[in-house]
């Protein structure tokens, strides 16, 4: 392929070509650039790290590496940082309320510096959870040729001779207050839960959604589940480097990429492998970006006709590092493919289709992690859709490894997650009564707070599949039980689960998709007569300001109105 630019058609000439442009380059020559530099295209690498956590403390290492690949590509490589907020330090308490709304503001801090300083292309580095979208969401409202890279899992840690996750440390939490688990043993799983570098190693949003950008096509095949500490990252960082200035030559951008068959692959890659309910809003956020209609039910009909193939935690036995070595989400999509379930035409960063890129696979009848779509763990997907008189919006549940699917029982509500909590922790909970956490939706949080802390001690203490569990928040992708999330409209909005009263029966089917309060609409409609909005903390500020403007979380809880309002896209400038 050429690597032979006409910089005169590139944004980058707003800022380094003709005479008008001299103080500008000026800047550039300060830096040490050359004229040669300067000649070429800029192309913006954008990374997440931070001491925050884990997650993220090897992205600016990578992206350092990927300024190789972009130069021997003939471009001129101009790194910048943008925030995490990592959800693992943030959960269970009030710091949650500003992990989705990091997502915005990634993708609008991407999107600032990327217009301001007139970008050519884009290589994007995330780690934790909100930071994967929310990099995705900046390529598609850009639409510069772009590749997005995930930094790599974390390795699992050995407690008492057994593989550990963080989410062990949640539930021990929960054991603990049970009484079943000493406090010398919970100090102890702490210390050697997370050995190192990298993202949580479970099928949960952060690996959830590094599979999504392979099945997507926004990123280099097989390139995602390298975990962190492996030397392959950095041959992956200067491939994605490398291949972004082959895009620029071809003019391959994101749009072009992400069709709505790209986008049900995803979903599909979702729902086979166990992924976090949090797809379901990022997805839908991704789509609004490319200008697609693309909602929780779409998904959600997806979702109830795939097979469940991938044996991961937290519902099953393995971590990102297995996936890695029976062959990556490749090898997944290589038994979808050929059952069907995939759509072969999308184009990827490869320059070629995914069916292209998937008959580069052989299936591997060794590796344990997949099992062939002709013989699945379940026949439907690990995560199903529900609707109901209780959701007239839609909500969501993960079933991957549970074993009850139905659930009816009297509500016990709270009106934010450290009510619930508390009451949990004090074994204030009955077997087979239904949780209700409101007012925690992206409105009424604000913010849409996830509920990890809450759910992973209620299965601690054994209670996991003996209560369910509603709310208008989320759900950490490391949440396991019988749990239901993005209820919609949410309480803010005064959608039923704001009328919602201790002791009404709700009933959950998880097979049929359905969840329903079972009062009277007459009854109902006297609540709503005197219900009256809730008014919270912050009124001022970032949670603030999403709080006026974000949508539905069935539309992925947006904060403006996507491509589908475009005039033109900046790549055009």
């Amino acid at each position: 392929m050429s690597t032979r630019f006409d910089k005169s058609k590139l944004p980058s000439r707003h800022v380094s070509v003709g005479p008008e442009r001299a103080p500008h380059r000026s800047y550039y020559y300060a830096m040490g650039m050359t004229e040669e530099e300067i000649n070429r295209p800029f192309v913006a690498i954008a990374s997440a790290g931070n001491d925050s956590a884990p997650c993220n403390t090897t992205l600016d290492p990578q992206a350092n590496i990927c300024r190789e690949g972009v130069i021997e590509g003939g471009g001129t490589p101009r790194r910048f940082n943008t925030i995490t907020v990592t959800d693992g330090i943030a959960m269970g308490h009030q710091g949650m309320k500003s992990s989705l709304i990091s997502r915005e503001i990634i993708a609008d801090s991407v999107e600032v510096s990327v217009r301001g300083h007139c970008y050519d292309a884009l290589v994007t580095f995330a780690g934790c959870d909100k930071s994967l979208p929310g990099m995705m969401m900046s390529m598609l409202r850009l639409n510069i040729p772009s590749i997005f890279v995930y930094g790599g899992s974390i390795l699992p840690g050995t407690h008492r001779g057994k593989d550990v996750t963080v989410v062990d440390v949640f539930e021990a939490v929960g054991q603990h207050a049970a009484g079943n688990c000493p406090l010398q043993e919970l100090i102890e799983l702490e210390k050697v839960a997370c050995p190192g570098h990298g993202a949580c190693g479970g099928q949960f949003t952060a690996n959830t959604m590094a599979c999504v950008g392979e099945a997507i096509g926004l990123s280099l095949p097989n390139s995602n589940m390298s975990p962190a500490p492996y030397k392959s990252r950095d041959d992956i960082a200067v491939a994605a480097g490398k291949q972004v200035m082959e895009l620029l030559a071809l003019n391959l951008r994101p749009r072009d990429i992400c069709t709505k068959a790209a986008f049900e692959n995803a979903a599909r890659v979702v729902a086979a492998t166990g992924g976090s309910t949090n797809a379901a809003l990022h997805l839908p956020a991704m789509a609004s970006e490319c200008g697609i209609a693309f909602d929780l039910f779409d998904v959600a009909e997806i979702f109830k006709s795939t097979p469940y193939i991938a044996d991961l935690k937290p519902g099953g036995k393995y971590v990102a590092k297995d996936m890695h070595e029976a062959g990556g989400v490749y090898m997944g999509m290589k038994t979808l493919l050929d059952g069907g379930f995939l759509d072969p035409n999308p184009m990827t960063v490869t320059g070629k289709t995914l069916g292209e890129n998937i008959e580069e696979i052989t299936w591997n009848p060794d590796q344990k992690v997949f099992y062939d779509v002709k013989q699945p763990i379940t026949p439907t997907g690990g995560v199903v859709g529900l609707k109901g008189s209780l959701a007239p919006d839609g909500a969501i549940v993960k079933v991957a490894g549970m074993e009850r699917l139905q659930f009816t029982g009297p509500a016990r509500v709270f009106d934010c997650e450290e009510d619930a909590f508390s009451a949990v922790e004090k074994r204030d909970i009955a077997e087979g009564c239904v949780i209700v956490i409101r007012y925690e939706g992206p409105k009424g949080g604000p913010g849409m707070r996830e509920m990890l802390s809450t759910t992973a001690a209620l299965y601690g203490q054994g209670m996991g599949e003996k209560v369910a569990l509603i709310t208008d928040g989320r759900f950490s992708g490391a949440t396991r039980g019988f749990c239901i999330g993005h209820v919609g409209p949410e309480a803010a909005d005064c959608g039923p689960i704001a009328l919602i009263e201790d002791g009404d029966t709700i009933a959950i089917d998880a097979v049929a998709g359905t969840i329903d309060l079972e009062v009277s609409a007459e009854v109902l409609a006297e609540r709503k007569s005197r219900w009256e909005p809730r008014s919270n903390d912050y009124q001022s500020g970032a949670l603030w300001r999403f709080a006026q403007n974000v949508g539905p979380a069935s539309k992925g809880a947006l904060t403006h109105p996507g491509a589908s309002a475009e005039t033109h896209t900046y790549a055009d400038i």
